[in-house]
């Protein structure tokens, strides 16, 4: 694996986990979620990296095994292009439902190294 892709899932990775243990401490509920705009630009801002360094590695690895890769940028892109119109239903379901998936796959990667 080139190196840099391995960085790149790395950033990946902490993204997860910073994400992971903010919503633990704060007890995984939607309705916190809703009524705080700090944690909720902190979830928008490690998601926008998530997607970033997807692209990057789309970009260096085209057939990586990272089974939502795409929707990951279209996602990063909503979130920085169109903050104004984001739904706290859809980001809440993505740390919830694809994040764990995603942290499977790229933890899969980085110990192939």
């Amino acid at each position: 694996m080139d190196d840099a892709v391995y960085k790149y899932l790395s950033d990946v990775l902490d993204s997860i986990i910073e994400i992971e243990e903010e919503t633990d401490i704060r007890g995984r509920r939607f309705e916190v979620y809703c009524s705080d705009r700090v944690y909720r630009k902190f979830i928008e801002r490690n998601i926008a990296i998530i997607g970033e360094a997807m692209n990057q590695i789309l970009r260096l690895s085209p057939n990586i095994q990272i089974s939502a890769g795409r929707k990951i940028v279209d996602t990063r892109n909503l979130v920085v292009h169109s903050y104004d119109s984001i739904d706290n239903e859809i980001i809440w379901a993505i740390i919830i439902r694809h994040l764990p998936l995603l942290k499977q796959e790229v933890t899969t990667l980085l110990d192939k190294e």
